[in-house]
């Protein structure tokens, strides 16, 4: 995966009337096609698609309101709320989910990151391997388990290294695809080093594939991304030379 996004097609606008007229049937066709579509990691760019009121609601109002979707959920399933182990389910799923696991798609809790110079002169690549991330597949809502390394050269500015964690840990709390997530971080990371010498690799496990589905166990998906220098094909040798 490199830097020529031009790849990704544009988003399909569908509020045309002759486009697309919802129906019963319109919707049973669509299930459907998604069922037959299977578990294709289709996505429209590298921006997480949202509606242009996503932040009009504060994170109460959010929590009240899934919580609410959540019981009606739990009821259709069958579970009796009233029961001691059950009754609070609802709230603690609003909450990890405003709060916790989809926290990243809230801008206010982006990090706040502080460039520095880079006085020390060192110009080779600077790598932070391993840094483990949980996100959650937005096919399924269901978590992908990874581990990501990423690596920068400084043109000048260096950043502290626990914000490189923190930009990882930004994008990968929301629904997500590793491809997007790959190229997510990667341009994070070009914005805060103020520098295009960027690479980025994520090796990870998909519970939509193990748990799911094919019920795979033992696959992981790899995905990475490289610019500037490394693109060299022996810079980037020598970055995968310290991540394996």
């Amino acid at each position: 995966m490199n830097n020529k996004h031009s790849i990704f097609p544009k988003k399909l606008k569908l509020d045309t009337p002759d486009i697309f007229t919802y129906s019963e049937s319109n919707s049973n066709n669509a299930s459907q096609q998604h069922d037959e579509d299977g578990d294709d990691h289709v996505f429209t760019g590298i921006e997480t698609p949202l509606r242009s009121d996503a932040f009009d609601k504060t994170d109460e109002q959010k929590i009240a309101e899934i919580e609410g979707h959540f019981k009606s959920i739990m009821e259709i399933l069958g579970l009796d709320l009233s029961d001691d182990s059950l009754m609070g389910t609802p709230h603690r799923v609003a909450k990890m989910y405003v709060k916790e696991i989809f926290s990243g798609l809230n801008p206010y809790n982006k990090p706040s990151i502080k460039l520095f110079d880079n006085k020390y002169k060192y110009n080779e690549m600077l790598v932070e391997k391993d840094i483990s991330f949980f996100s959650n597949c937005e096919h399924h809502f269901v978590p992908i388990i990874g581990k990501a390394h990423v690596a920068y050269v400084s043109s000048g500015k260096v950043i502290g290294l626990s914000k490189l964690n923190r930009i990882v840990e930004y994008y990968s709390k929301r629904p997500q695809v590793q491809e997007r997530l790959t190229i997510q971080i990667a341009e994070e990371i070009k914005k805060a080093v103020a520098s295009d010498h960027v690479a980025v690799v994520i090796e990870a496990t998909h519970l939509c594939v193990s748990s799911r589905g094919v019920r795979d166990t033992s696959s992981s998906t790899v995905t990475s991304s490289y610019s500037g220098k490394f693109e060299n094909e022996k810079v980037r040798e020598e970055f995968l030379s310290y991540i394996y």
